[in-house]
């Protein structure tokens, strides 16, 4: 590989065989096409629309849903069959749309290829299409066009270049022509041009180095076709599950035919039908619809807290999270730069109130009271930034607007203008702009020459450190002074404080008598009257370090991965308290510094430092690659397109929604909103509710699933009748149970799910740690059942599957309220905090009352009519169910075992 950076011009366009003002020849041309090929990205081999729809068939738990199917339908239990496959069919349907959607990440990155390119050919100038670019092809670049392909800057005229979609940077990069060192990192290559990207100043030519997927830009597109979509964290644990269920049902059914076969009369055939029956009740045919569901109300409520949920499978991924490796500009950061500071000779601190492009609640306040312009050093100050400034309120030339166009330090210049009063009472006076220098990167400044008051000014704004060396004089209240090298180090000094802040330090300056000139040269800058220093941040988002705060109670790490430069990361990261400065710690490394590690250390460093700045796209990738190796489940955060392969492989990718990219968008499984980290963690609290519902929900299910086999599994054994018929199991199966798993889908938290660790990524849905509240829930259903079996003996068999139904479902209903928390009482969390719990058993009861009394349903089901004192027994008798529980749940809390383990954690 060719690193055209650490090459001069000259060297460049020899080692391309090319011409600056000439360019290639249309034999050079053709034959360099026949080598590099087109100016495009290759494309991938992708699936077909039938293969991703059967894609979605590849689950244990839909194999064992169409087996069930198979020997439901073998069985003669039609209405069964058509329910699971229509089940199967509507989750097949939802992984499909999901899947087609995530596959448009790369289809994004086509979108943002350049149509045409200007460039010189055989000494013409003309505008080609840009996949016709090849290697050595001579690029004209102007203000507001988009670069087509890699290139080396040959000239450059103020050039400079937005690449923010590519680096993270959110600030234009100056471009030069000048050589860099060897080891330069991707951010900092200033002079090279980058595919994608855009010219928002000045004017430039590049010789074109790299096409299609050989550019940086290409490069990422390859990633991102090359990371396997792995299943989620949520349908691993799903597959646990359908596994553990098929166990179940198939040793249950091996159980009861051999002991049938060696220990009973019944016949083979009626035997091989009543284990295939008992093996079609045992699978739990609602089990997927009511785990969508779950996802469906997390993903519901997670919009209502800005977080748009791509892939709804990554709903309780969230809960498993643990580690957020987050961007800094936008998503920590508001990504709007404010002036917060200002500092003056012999003046207090002024403090600039208000955030972001909107002088709405801004003034300037400082310990002696209110900024105002009768101080001759504060009005000069800003009248400087206001008129050496390109910057310019949005709407209409309004200044009430809260968009800027132009550079965002000029923008943060203007709005502190507006602050301060002075746009709008008119005390600049009588100035007029004669002419103005955009900012340089070698000058380090921007200047304008105006007429003040018939006298010419030359305003200089630029970086704090060059406007102090180039200043003899101070503005002081009195008037104009010598300036001291005591006060030049005292400015310096307060120059590295608010640096160290995280913030940009613009130095403010002014020459008066100035002669008319036509470029900025040292003798025009020497000699300039010191005004003041502005100290502009990118501020904290409202909550940051408050939700930085709740990560860390809840056990989950956050890193901060971004292309800005380390000390911004790092004053960022303190203020935002990811980390805290402490003696000898290593509190931030840089791309270049990681490079230099061997894969040990790297591996260490990633585990121990939690800011990493200029990272380049791979980078990111490799940081989280190294994370999850580790056994991390990670977030990753995101928005341009140097995000994208590190969010595609993220467990959760989170792009943003105001700021990002469509390719970063497309690339990740959740969208924020509002750009806001606070989200994050608000969807990550969601995440974990999901995991609880999901699981007291499967819970739910298993438990009445497993006390109906057990209670059928015990009375056939002993040579009795089948306690209730298929229809009547079905009736339990699909709509007892299916009303009430619905109605634990809709749990909300109970407030304590950020002060636990997260959830193992390897934590079953079902586990050792559940087994005895299982077990204990089954036993009281199967003694319920097989003693009121017995009590009703002598009243006939429709009599007593009549009862044992009523005894089934009204104990599986009690048991609502025990799966609402498997560690904390009902009423501890609210009784009637759920009303869908209690609607679901008022429904589910009244339904049972009248298919029990109603004459024309007592003959589908074979019921007899039960009195009501009947009834109220058999409720009471259920209800033990739920004391039970409660008893259980106060004895766990006083007595804990540290063999068994609290339920969660």
């Amino acid at each position: 590989m060719k690193y055209y950076h650490q090459l001069s011009t000259d060297e460049v366009l020899k080692e391309l065989n090319s011409s600056q003002y000439s360019g290639l020849s249309e034999e050079e041309i053709s034959n360099r096409r026949a080598i590099y090929g087109w100016n495009e990205f290759a494309q991938g081999k992708r699936i077909s629309l039938i293969g991703l729809f059967f894609k979605q068939f590849k689950s244990w738990l839909v194999i064992i849903l169409l087996i069930a199917a198979a020997i439901s339908y073998l069985t003669g239990h039609s209405i069964d069959t058509y329910v699971i496959l229509f089940v199967v069919l509507v989750n097949a349907l939802i992984g499909f749309v999901q899947e087609f959607r995530a596959e448009r990440a790369v289809h994004s990155l086509r979108e943002m290829l350049v149509p045409q390119a200007r460039v010189i050919r055989h000494g013409q100038t003309s505008i080609i299409p840009s996949r016709e670019l090849v290697p050595g092809d001579i690029l004209i670049l102007e203000e507001g066009g988009s670069i087509a392909a890699d290139a080396r800057i040959i000239e450059s005229n103020s050039l400079r270049v937005n690449e923010s979609a590519l680096t993270g940077e959110s600030i234009p990069v100056e471009k030069v022509i000048g050589v860099l060192p060897a080891g330069t990192v991707l951010p900092d290559r200033n002079n090279m041009l980058w595919k994608g990207t855009f010219v928002s100043a000045g004017f430039g030519m590049g010789v074109v180095t790299e096409i299609g997927s050989k550019t940086e830009l290409g490069k990422i597109a390859q990633t991102i076709s090359e990371i396997k979509v792995e299943k989620t964290n949520f349908q691993k644990k799903t597959d646990k599950l359908a596994s553990q269920m098929a166990m179940l049902a198939i040793g249950g059914t091996l159980f009861l035919f051999f002991v049938g076969y060696f220990f009973s009369d019944f016949e083979l055939g009626d035997l091989a039908m009543v284990s295939l029956a008992m093996m079609v009740s045992a699978v739990p045919e609602g089990l997927p619809a009511v785990l969508s569901i779950v996802l469906a109300i997390g993903s519901h409520r997670m919009v209502k807290r800005n977080a748009i949920i791509r892939e709804i499978s990554s709903v309780e991924t969230l809960g498993a999270v643990t580690s957020i490796i987050t961007d800094k500009t936008g998503t920590l950061t508001q990504n709007t730069l404010t002036a917060r500071k200002i500092y003056m000779i012999g003046q207090e601190e002024f403090m600039v109130e208000g955030d972001g492009w909107t002088s709405k609640g801004g003034r300037l306040t400082s310990s002696q009271g209110a900024g105002n312009m009768s101080n001759q050093q504060l009005k000069k100050l800003i009248q400087v930034v206001a008129i050496c400034n390109n910057a310019a309120f949005k709407e209409n030339g309004s200044r009430d607007a809260e968009e800027i166009i132009g550079d965002p330090t000029e923008g943060a210049l203007l709005v502190l203008a507006k602050k301060s009063g002075m746009l709008d009472t008119n005390e600049f006076g009588s100035i007029r702009q004669l002419k103005d220098f955009p900012f340089n990167s070698s000058n380090k400044l921007r200047a304008s020459l105006c007429e003040v008051d018939a006298s010419n000014e030359l305003f200089v704004v630029g970086a704090a450190e060059k406007i102090v060396a180039l200043s003899n004089s101070v503005l002081r209240s009195e008037g104009i002074d010598d300036l001291g090298t005591e006060e030049k180090n005292s400015i310096n000094q307060k120059i590295n404080i608010w640096s160290s802040e995280a913030m940009r330090v613009i130095g403010v300056a002014y020459k008066g008598q100035v002669a008319q000139f036509t470029a900025l040269n040292p003798e025009v800058l020497d000699e300039l009257i010191f005004v003041g220093i502005v100290g502009i941040v990118d501020p904290l988002r409202p909550g940051v370090h408050e939700a930085i705060q709740k990560c860390k109670a809840a056990g989950i790490r956050v890193v901060m991965a971004t292309g800005d430069h380390i000390n911004t990361a790092t004053a960022i990261a303190r203020a935002a308290g990811i980390t805290d400065q402490r003696g000898g710690e290593t509190l931030a490394l840089s791309e270049t510094e990681l490079e230099k590690l061997d894969e040990g250390d790297f591996q260490k460093v990633i585990q121990e430092v939690n800011v990493f700045a200029r990272l380049s796209p791979l980078m990111k990738l490799k940081i989280a690659q190294s994370l999850q190796d580790s056994g991390e489940l990670i977030a990753m955060t995101g928005d341009g397109v140097n995000d994208a392969p590190a969010l595609k492989k993220a467990d959760v990718g989170v792009s943003m929604g105001i700021m990002g990219t469509d390719v970063a968008r497309e690339a990740s499984k959740m969208v924020l909103v509002d750009d806001n980290f606070s989200t994050i963690v608000s969807a990550i609290e969601e995440g974990r509710i999901v995991f609880n519902n999901a699981r007291n929900t499967s819970f739910f299910l298993v438990t009445t699933n497993f006390a109906e086999v057990v209670t059928m599994v015990i009375l056939i054994l002993l040579g009795y009748p089948l306690p209730l018929t298929a229809i009547q199991i079905l009736w339990l199966n699909l709509v007892t149970d299916g009303f009430g798993d619905l109605a634990l889908a809709a749990e909300k938290g109970h407030g304590d799910e950020l002060k636990k660790n997260p959830i193992s990524k390897d934590e079953n849905i079902l586990n050792q740690k559940v087994l005895p509240f299982l077990l204990m829930m089954s036993i009281i259903m199967v003694g319920l059942c097989i003693l009121i079996y017995f009590w009703n003996m002598n009243e006939g068999i429709e009599k007593v599957r009549t009862a044992v139904f009523v005894t089934m479902s009204t104990t599986q209903l009690f048991n609502l309220f025990n799966m609402r928390s498997l560690d904390r009482s009902v009423f501890s969390i609210g009784f009637f905090s759920n009303r869908w719990v209690h609607l679901s058993f008022i429904l589910s009861l009244a339904v049972e009352v009248l298919i029990i009394e109603i004459p024309f349903f007592q003959r589908i089901f074979d019921f007899v009519h039960l009195g009501f004192l009947e009834f109220l027994g058999l409720i009471l008798i259920s209800s033990s169910v739920l004391w039970v529980g409660e008893l259980y749940k106060l004895f766990r809390k006083r007595y804990p075992s540290n063999k068994i383990g609290s339920l969660y954690h």
